[in-house]
């Protein structure tokens, strides 16, 4: 079965034709949207001091979200939890899981911007030794409600609806971060799909004899815009698809590997992206049948601020021209 799954980042980017506000009531149209649907999953990430305004509180919008909609989890993917205080973040979680219990999934990861970092005050070459301290701590508070740290007890109120607490899971892109995800016994949502990171994850749970522990990757395009005429919808939002692949690949560091990245010089090199898809209804359901191993259609439908009338008419033609046919296959 494939996913459907929508990311939502709020960036308005000065040259788009949307303001800020637009953006935001149009993503959390479209999540009402892909609820009413019955797709799979809203995604929503965080990034700070990005001039555009990249999501920079995603349980605050994921919390929005939810109470909006009737049973789409909210997957946050994911929050920079070294930047934030670990108690915080854990009442956030529970209020959250209460209010839309079950529906919050949380991937935490160690984060990589230098300038994050600086902001914050944190030391960018602690951020993993910090990550996994973090981790720990908030595990800990919501499933006992209580937690020895920094000499102090903390008691964190209310408990969460779910038991023994929301779904957390670790990220990272390299096999040192598979092993921490293993120790901290929790699942894994990698960065990548090198399966090094995978084989990591494996050994390290095997030698703590923890057995409930997984490693999801899924697998498939990171960007959907469905049309009738490619040509011309590539020359409608290829400066927006242009803008943001190429400011998140100026965020990466050295050493790191996201599978969102692309790597293009310009539009042209976009379209030779095996992650972008810019496709007839047609195609995309040649494609999903010909490669059983994609597990999941990544929409991001305002991407660099892409002028919401496009991105509705993608969805509205993916629902009545591609996801009958993907469901009854």
């Amino acid at each position: 079965m494939v996913m459907f799954t929508m990311r939502q980042d709020f960036r308005a980017p000065a040259f788009g034709p949307a303001s800020t506000t637009e953006i935001y009531s149009n993503a959390l149209e479209m999540w009402d949207w892909a609820d009413a649907q019955g797709w799979d999953m809203a995604v929503v990430s965080e990034h700070h001091g990005v001039n555009d305004g990249w999501m920079p509180a995603p349980f605050t919008i994921a919390a929005h979200g939810l109470a909006r909609t009737k049973r789409i989890p909210f997957f946050i993917s994911a929050s920079l939890l070294p930047l934030h205080d670990p108690i915080r973040i854990a009442e956030q979680i529970a209020v959250i899981d209460n209010a839309a219990p079950g529906r919050l999934i949380t991937v935490f990861g160690a984060g990589y911007r230098v300038e994050e970092f600086e902001m914050a005050g944190i030391a960018h070459k602690e951020r993993t030794k910090i990550l996994e301290e973090y981790v720990s701590v908030v595990v800990r508070a919501l499933t006992d409600g209580s937690v020895e740290w920094q000499g102090r007890t903390i008691h964190v109120s209310p408990s969460p609806a779910t038991k023994p607490h929301p779904m957390i899971m670790v990220g990272g892109g390299v096999p040192a971060a598979g092993r921490r995800a293993a120790r901290l016994r929790l699942p894994m949502m990698p960065m990548n799909t090198d399966p090094e990171v995978a084989a990591a994850y494996k050994e390290e749970a095997d030698r703590i004899g923890y057995t409930d522990g997984f490693v999801m990757h899924p697998v498939g395009p990171t960007f959907v815009h469905v049309t009738e005429d490619p040509d011309k919808a590539w020359s409608e939002v290829g400066d927006y698809l242009f803008y943001e692949t190429s400011t998140y690949a100026s965020f990466q560091t050295p050493g790191q590997h996201s599978t969102p990245v692309v790597h293009a010089d310009d539009i042209e090199g976009l379209k030779q992206a095996a992650t972008i898809w810019i496709v007839t209804p047609d195609e995309i359901v040649a494609r999903v049948s010909a490669d059983p191993g994609i597990t999941a259609l990544n929409f991001h439908p305002l991407a660099g601020g892409l002028p919401p009338r496009l991105a509705w008419e993608s969805l509205e033609l993916f629902a009545t021209k591609v996801a009958p046919r993907l469901k009854k296959a």
